[in-house]
C-alpha cells in the first residue's frame, strides 16, 4: 500500500515539475502538470486494476462444474499490492481446486462403495425423484441408471404396497414387493427399507429375499413332513399300547399287535436315522480324495443288504443280479458311498414285484469314468414326476412308499452324495418298463486295480 502512495507522489513530482518548466515556471502550468501526473497514475492503476478484474472474472467463469475441475488461469504480472492480492488469490484458487480433486476422489470412493453393495441403493431428493442409483437396484427394480435420473420413484415403481409404504412415511420397518423380472414359474421377492436422511431426502436399500422365502418355505414344509411322517407310527403304537392295557387278548392277537408296533417303532428309527445321515452330510466338510474303497467290497456289503431284503418285501422271490465288474478303488467317504449305492438298491428291491429283475453293475467307460448302476422291472416312473424325485419326502403315490416302508429321503441322500464326490447322478424311467439309475464317477476318482 505504501508503495502505492510512494508511486502517486512521483507522478505528482514528476506531473507538476513538467509542467511548471515547460509554461517558464508560472504557477498555472505547476498545477496542470499535477493534474497531469494524477491523471496518469490513475489511468495506470486503472489498468493494471482492470486486468486484474479481468483474472478474477475468468476465474469465476471456470468454477468447476459437476464431475469437472476448473483450469486455473495464469495470474497477471501486477505491482505492488495489485500483485500480491493476484498471488494470493492464486493461491486460494489453488487451494480451491485441490480441494475439489479431493472432493471427487471421496465421492467417486463413495459411490463406488454403494456400487460394489450386494444391496439396491437409491438416493431420492425431497421431490422423491431418483438422484442416483447403484447397478444392483437397476436389476431390481428394473431402473435404467442413464435415462430415470430425476424419475419420479412413483412412476417407475408402481406397486401398490410400495405407493402406500412411501405415502405413509412410517420407515421403521421394510416392505416385501416383487422383483422387476418376477414371474409365475420364477418369483422374486424383493425387500424394500427407505431410511430419511438430509432435507426430505430418502434412501431406498432392497434385498432379493427370493433364497431366503425359498429357505423358510422349504424349512416348513421339511418340518410339516416329518411332523407327519412321525406322527402316523406313533398314532399307530399309541392305539396299539391302548389296546394291549385295556383289552384282554388272545396271545395270537398280542403277537400280531407286537409284530405290527415293532414294525411302526423300526419304520421311526429309519426315519430319525435318515435324517441325522442328511444332517451329518451338510455339515460335514468334503470326503477327501485321498481315501480309496473297492468296488467289490461295497458290492458284497450291498448284496447282502439286497437279498435280506428281498426274503421280506418279496417271499416267493426276486431276480437280484450283482455284476461288480472290472477290480476298481473308488476315491470318498466308504460310509457315504455305501448309503448312496444302499438306498438306489433298497428302492429298486421295494419297488419290484415278486420274480421280478434287480440289476446292479459296475463298469469302466473309455474316458476313465466308472458307472454304477441299478437296473429294474417295476411300474417305472411318469416323466413329470423325474425332476422332483430327489426332493425330500417327495413321494409319486403315499400309500405305495408306506406299504414298502419308504422315508422318502432315499434319494435327497443319493443326490447330496453324489454332488459332495463330483458324481454325476441319471436317472431314466417309463411307466411299465421299469427304472435305470445310474452315478458316473469321474475318472479322478476312479482306478483299476492290477490283477494279481
Amino acid at each position: 500500500m505504501i508503495n502505492r502512495w510512494i508511486i502517486f507522489a512521483v507522478c505528482m513530482f514528476v506531473g507538476g515539475s513538467l509542467g511548471w518548466w515547460t509554461t517558464a515556471k508560472e504557477g498555472l502550468g505547476l498545477g496542470m502538470g499535477i493534474a497531469l501526473g494524477a491523471f496518469v497514475w490513475l489511468l495506470v492503476d486503472s489498468l493494471y486494476m482492470a486486468r486484474l478484474l479481468n483474472w478474477l472474472r475468468t476465474e469465476q467463469s471456470n468454477e468447476p462444474q459437476e464431475g469437472l475441475v476448473s483450469t486455473l488461469a495464469v495470474a497477471p504480472s501486477l505491482p505492488g499490492v495489485l500483485g500480491e492480492v493476484a498471488d494470493r488469490t492464486r493461491r486460494l484458487l489453488k487451494n480451491r481446486d485441490q480441494q475439489n480433486l479431493e472432493s471427487q476422489a471421496r465421492l467417486g470412493e463413495f459411490l463406488a462403495a454403494l456400487q460394489a453393495s450386494p444391496s439396491g441403493v437409491v438416493l431420492l431428493d425431497a421431490r422423491g425423484r431418483i438422484e442416483w442409483c447403484n447397478q444392483v437396484a437397476t436389476q431390481h427394480f428394473g431402473f435404467d441408471a442413464q435415462r430415470d435420473v430425476l424419475q419420479h420413484i412413483a412412476n417407475l415403481v408402481r406397486e401398490p404396497a410400495f405407493k402406500a409404504y412411501m405415502a405413509a412415511g412410517n420407515f421403521s420397518r421394510d416392505v416385501l414387493i416383487p422383483g422387476s423380472f418376477s414371474t409365475p414359474a420364477r418369483p422374486v421377492k424383493l425387500s424394500v427399507h427407505a431410511h430419511s436422511y438430509g432435507k426430505n431426502r430418502k434412501l431406498l436399500l432392497s434385498r432379493d429375499i427370493t433364497a431366503i422365502e425359498l429357505a423358510e418355505a422349504m424349512r416348513r414344509d421339511f418340518v410339516a413332513n416329518v411332523s407327519h411322517e412321525i406322527r402316523t407310527p406313533l398314532t399307530v403304537l399309541s392305539g396299539f399300547i391302548e389296546t394291549l392295557q385295556t383289552l384282554p387278548l388272545k396271545e395270537a392277537e398280542r403277537g400280531r399287535y407286537l409284530a405290527l408296533m415293532a414294525q411302526q417303532s423300526k419304520r421311526m428309527q429309519t426315519l430319525v436315522s435318515d435324517l441325522l445321515i442328511l444332517s451329518r452330510l451338510e455339515g460335514s466338510p468334503l470326503p477327501d480324495a485321498n481315501d480309496w474303497i473297492t468296488t467289490r467290497a461295497l458290492f458284497a456289503q450291498c448284496e447282502q443288504d439286497a437279498k435280506a431284503l428281498s426274503v421280506v418285501i418279496a417271499p416267493q422271490g426276486q431276480q437280484l443280479e450283482f455284476e461288480p465288474g472290472p477290480a476298481c478303488e473308488i476315491a470318498g467317504a466308504q460310509t457315504e458311498l455305501y448309503s448312496a449305492m444302499s438306498n438306489l438298491i433298497t428302492n429298486a428291491v421295494r419297488y419290484t414285484a415278486e420274480r421280478g429283475l434287480v440289476k446292479v453293475s459296475w463298469t469302466v467307460l473309455e474316458d476313465g469314468r466308472g458307472k454304477f448302476q441299478v437296473k429294474d422291472t417295476g411300474p417305472g416312473i411318469a416323466p413329470e414326476h423325474l425332476p422332483r424325485l430327489t426332493e425330500r419326502f417327495y413321494r409319486i403315490d403315499r400309500s405305495r412308499s408306506r406299504e414298502t416302508g419308504g422315508t422318502g429321503l432315499g434319494l435327497a441322500i443319493v443326490k447330496h452324495v453324489a454332488q459332495r464326490h463330483g458324481v454325476e447322478l441319471q436317472i431314466e424311467s417309463q411307466p411299465g418298463l421299469g427304472s435305470l439309475f445310474s452315478l458316473i464317477f469321474p475318472a479322478t476318482r476312479v482306478r483299476r486295480l492290477q490283477a494279481s
